[in-house]
């Protein structure tokens, strides 16, 4: 009988190892411990003082009488919960299309040639290999790929982050997820990590080898190829793709929408097309960034070198608007993101060690449709591009604009950085950051900081850069679709971010594989 041992705290100073405290607790000798298994772990830092590791563990030892461990309060007989999928045969006379191969379409892709049926992926950017290539020439030369960059290609959007893999979405088949990605190459201590995530250095293996595994089970792929229109008869999809050299036309009765929040263009055909769409709320603002060694002193007081890269989350609500830190990025970088030309767009990465000088996150104001509707459901989308070139208007030469804290709340433009040097990778230009946001997110932003400092003290901090824009963390449309995950067309089935489904890799990922599921039990 294996036993699970729920909220063991250590303290943070214990230098013991975690099988010693176990064999110290519980009275056992080390021969007699036969196992133990990490299933949960994470930090309690709220009292500065008494910082604690709180773990679940499953252990077996050999004689539950001699040891200590049916004493313990908070324990419960370990049964074994693997979460297993049951995979149809996909017997039917076309392949399904998948376009966009980010989470979304990543897993709905590995569930349906697990079921059989070779499914097609269409992906407008390039494989791993030279996605990652073509990212670095941007960074390095800033000749940008409109094609291929860190939103389109190979992974998705979510692969050029800090590869966060917490949802608020509760789902037994969130755990199938993390078995996968551990499966193909991810660390597995995502398997129990409170805030578990992978680092964009993990993520381009594991998502090259799920890849070769729908390869192998007779999965095809289309690389640098652009799905561009679409014709449907009675749920028969005529597609047509588009590469540098040529068109070709596909058919399916089966068409997948992975397309992310950045394919504005295929939204856009889509609407034309008739495919029912909704406004709906998404978020702008600009990315904040501290020394990291500085945040983990904020959260961890005298204990912050014993511990890993400090994270935060806070949020306030306004009269009228909610404030709010997303993507948090621990010992990363605030990176250029974006996919068309003379913009400018940001967002957070950080590598599997999280080992780079500053943290950075989003700070975020909340945009409804009543502050960019005028006559069309698309919009939204108009509004993401009119700040985005806004932005690059400023210096003119992908320098992102920006301020420092002391300077922003007061009104005033920093001439300089100071303590916290920042890590966009083309530099930044200090302006006004209402010349390239709307007025409504600055002000919110100077009355949450101060609200911010209160619950997390030290955040305001003066030095403090604030980095714009960022304006992609949703996309602004909603596909509609109804319980079987089908939209208004039949045969078309949005997925994802870009669908208006999911916030992040985790949500995205299960969305993708559940409307997978959906369509694998029609056929049966």
């Amino acid at each position: 009988m294996k036993l699970i041992v729920n909220n063991l705290r250590i303290i943070v100073e214990d230098t013991r190892s975690l099988r010693q405290v176990v064999l110290d607790k519980f009275r056992t000798k080390d021969e007699d411990l036969l196992e133990i298994i990490i299933v949960k772990k994470s930090i309690d830092a709220r009292q500065k003082d008494k910082i604690t590791i709180i773990y679940s563990l499953i252990i077996d030892v050999k004689d539950y009488n001699k040891a200590r461990l049916l004493q313990y309060k908070e324990i419960e007989e370990y049964i074994e919960q693997e979460v297993k999928l049951q995979y149809h045969n996909y017997n039917h006379k076309y392949r399904p299309i998948i376009i966009g191969f980010g989470p979304s379409g990543i897993f709905s892709a590995l569930y349906l040639a697990r079921s059989k049926a070779k499914p097609i992926i269409i992906e407008r950017g390039s494989k791993m290999e030279e996605r990652v290539k073509e990212v670095d020439d941007f960074l390095n030369n800033k000749k940008l790929n409109t094609s291929s960059n860190i939103q389109f290609g190979e992974g998705g959007a979510g692969t050029f982050s800090d590869g966060k893999l917490t949802t608020n979405v509760k789902d037994e088949l969130n755990k199938f997820i993390l078995q996968e990605l551990v499966k193909h190459g991810a660390p597995k201590e995502i398997l129990y990590e409170g805030m578990p995530h992978i680092g964009t250095d993990y993520l381009e293996k594991t998502i090259k080898s799920i890849r070769e595994e729908i390869e192998t089970l007779g999965g095809s792929f289309y690389f640098n190829h652009q799905f561009t229109n679409i014709e449907n008869n009675q749920g028969i999809s005529k597609i047509e793709v588009t590469n540098k050299d040529n068109k070709f036309i596909l058919e399916t009765d089966c068409l997948i929408l992975g397309l992310g929040h950045s394919a504005r263009d295929t939204i856009k055909m889509l609407y034309s097309k008739g495919l029912q769409m909704e406004a709906k709320s998404f978020s702008m603002g600009v990315r904040i960034e501290h020394k990291q060694e500085y945040i983990n002193k904020i959260q961890y007081g005298e204990f912050y070198k014993m511990l890993p890269p400090a994270s935060y989350k806070v949020a306030v609500h306004l009269k009228n608007r909610s404030v709010y830190t997303f993507c948090m990025c621990p010992g990363g970088q605030v990176m250029a993101s974006q996919s068309e030309e003379f913009s400018i767009l940001t967002n957070g990465m950080s590598k599997r060690n999280r080992d780079m000088e500053n943290s950075n996150a989003a700070l975020l104001v909340n945009v409804d449709p009543v502050d960019y509707y005028k006559t069309s459901i698309l919009d939204g989308l108009d509004y993401q591009e009119k700040y985005e070139k806004l932005a690059y208007e400023i210096a003119g030469d992908y320098k992102a604009p920006a301020n420092l804290v002391k300077e922003f709340l007061n009104n005033k433009v920093a001439q300089k950085y100071r303590s916290v040097t920042p890590s966009y990778p083309h530099g930044v230009t200090f302006t006004d950051l209402n010349r390239c946001l709307p007025n409504y997110v600055v002000n919110s932003l100077k009355e949450a900081l101060p609200l911010f400092d209160k619950k997390m003290r030290g955040f305001a901090f003066d030095d403090a850069v604030l980095t714009g824009v960022e304006t992609r963390t949703s996309c602004p449309i909603r596909m509609t679709r109804n319980e079987q995950k089908e939209a208004n067309i039949r045969g078309i089935y949005p997925i994802g971010e870009g669908a208006g489904y999911a916030g992040g890799i985790m949500s995205a990922a299960l969305d993708g594989l559940k409307t997978a599921i959906k369509i694998c039990e029609k056929l049966v």
